[in-house]
């Protein structure tokens, strides 16, 4: 029997957060993905993977001797409305273990069958949502953006029905931890104080173990919380993604990227871009994301308040209120921050100067925002564009010019960009070839694109799972620039793009 040397501290601390559940028995389990390099990452023996009870063992047939499966409670605001109770109705963390960087990791499985949450569903999953998991998580981990990550995937044998019948399959997922906003949700909503702060205190010593002492302990977790997802925003932003189910419920508070549902990476740049068939009023849109964070996180800090002043004592409660006011109005410049530096370096520009900061910043900002209306009104397509501006710093600018429709639109931008490069220069400038360098480890070549993660999740459906190999290898190196000249580069045609949509694999 397998250990994982889990220390189960959610399950320890945190009655009440959670209940005990089973993964349901997989007639047929056959291992379709492992992630050998996470194992390793997570100090577990190669053996987890490659034994003869790898299939069973990710299937939910056999688990670990020191596993605790439990389904964890949380609510959630989803598309703007507030639902009291969801919680984990098809998934289970199993336990938590510590990795070789002495860093906390939840192993959970998703998709292993009803819990007391699943509210009338099967609790199933089926294999296509559950590689797309595998293909996004590992693309946003090679770009460098926090993700929680698939360590294995195992079909069942067992058929799960949704608009057809599908092949059923168990994810294992590995998070910084499955705390959400919803998790302080649930237990704000019923007024249970004892727990909500035992959870707060819980999430500040697994996240923030800096806070512990501190008389504001409960705002510095606010302020904490902003900070990671004003920069991880920012990331999504600088890349193209749209998670596409923003809700409360899925924002976990580690700072990672949870729940790769009806996600996809945009293709010709509009902010207005909507791919999930269950977003009919764009709430979830590429451009509306930091709104929606600022959102969410203004939930999160109505559940802390409770906790940061007595509801009796009103001028102590409208000081709280004000405190959490003043982090939540300074989330967007935060982000627009992060969003500026993150462009800088797609750009090729350094840093500003200490002396003209606040000039600097709006002109670069303008900068910015000027190529991207370029890229909207010529509907130009945002990975390659990025990319592509590389070559142009090297002087090689074709390559970009034939993506413009009006080309002299883009050389009246490059005028610009070409004289705020010189502004560069001098000692600790960069030349061509360098500036072209760092472009490049700044904007990928190669995305998830849409039509080839359906591509290769069509052909996994059915048995074949060489595209998806095949895709993911190409995903998990994302930098390189022969990468330009393979399929994995090309965007779609543009009839395919207008239809594309995503769906949430529930």
């Amino acid at each position: 029997m397998h250990r994982f040397g889990f220390d189960n501290t959610y399950a320890r601390e945190l009655p009440g957060a959670y209940v005990a559940a089973k993964p349901a028995a997989a007639p047929e389990p056959r291992l379709l993905f492992a992630n050998p390099a996470l194992a390793d990452e997570l100090g577990l023996p190669p053996e987890v993977l490659q034994g003869p009870d790898a299939a069973a063992l990710f299937a939910g047939n056999l688990l670990p001797e020191d596993a605790e499966p439990i389904a964890q409670a949380y609510a959630g605001h989803q598309f703007g409305g507030f639902s009291p109770q969801l919680g984990d109705g098809r998934a289970l963390l199993l336990g938590e273990l510590i990795d070789r960087a002495g860093q906390r990791r939840d192993i959970a499985f998703k998709g292993s069958g009803r819990t007391p949450f699943s509210r009338g569903g099967d609790g199933k999953a089926a294999v296509g949502p559950m590689l797309r998991e595998v293909l996004i998580g590992e693309a946003m981990h090679a770009l460098g953006i926090p993700t929680t990550r698939a360590l294995a995937v195992a079909a069942t044998g067992e058929p799960v029905r949704r608009e057809t019948v599908l092949p059923g399959a168990v994810l294992t997922r590995v998070a910084a931890s499955h705390l959400r906003v919803g998790s302080f949700q649930f237990f704000a909503a019923r007024g249970d104080l004892d727990t909500l702060r035992r959870l707060a205190n819980y999430t500040i010593a697994r996240h923030d173990p800096g806070l512990i002492d501190s008389p504001d302990c409960y705002l510095g977790l606010l302020r904490a919380v902003a900070g990671r997802q004003a920069h991880l925003i920012a990331q999504w932003l600088n890349v193209g993604f749209i998670h596409g189910v923003m809700n409360t419920d899925n924002m976990a508070l580690s700072g990672e990227t949870i729940d790769y549902g009806p996600c996809a990476f945009m293709e010709a740049y509009d902010p207005a871009t909507v791919f999930s068939s269950i977003d009919h009023a764009g709430r979830y849109a590429y451009g509306n994301q930091p709104a929606i964070a600022r959102w969410n996180l203004a939930r999160f800090a109505e559940t802390l308040l409770p906790l940061m002043a007595d509801a009796e004592d009103e001028p102590a409660i409208d000081r709280a209120v004000a405190a959490v006011t003043e982090v939540i109005d300074a989330f967007p410049a935060a982000l627009a921050a992060a969003l500026l530096g993150g462009q800088r370096r797609k750009l090729g520009i350094l840093a500003a100067t200490p002396a003209n900061q606040a000039a600097d910043d709006a002109a670069d900002a303008a900068l910015a925002d000027d190529w991207l209306t370029l890229l909207h009104t010529q509907a130009v397509d945002f990975t390659l564009a990025w990319r592509h501006l590389a070559s142009a710093a090297e002087g090689r600018p074709e390559p970009l010019r034939d993506l413009f429709p009006d080309r002299a639109a883009l050389d009246a931008w490059l005028a610009r960009l070409q004289q705020r490069w010189a502004r560069d220069g001098g000692d600790g400038g960069l030349d061509g070839s360098a500036r072209a360098e760092a472009m490049r480890r700044a904007s990928p070549a190669v995305i998830a694109r849409n039509h080839l993660v359906e591509e290769a999740l069509a052909a996994a459906t059915d048995g074949d799972m060489t595209p998806f190999d095949e895709l993911l290898a190409a995903l998990r190196s994302p930098w390189q620039e022969a990468a330009l000249q393979t399929r994995y580069a090309a965007p779609a045609a543009t009839e395919v793009t207008a239809r594309y949509r995503t769906f949430c694999g529930t």
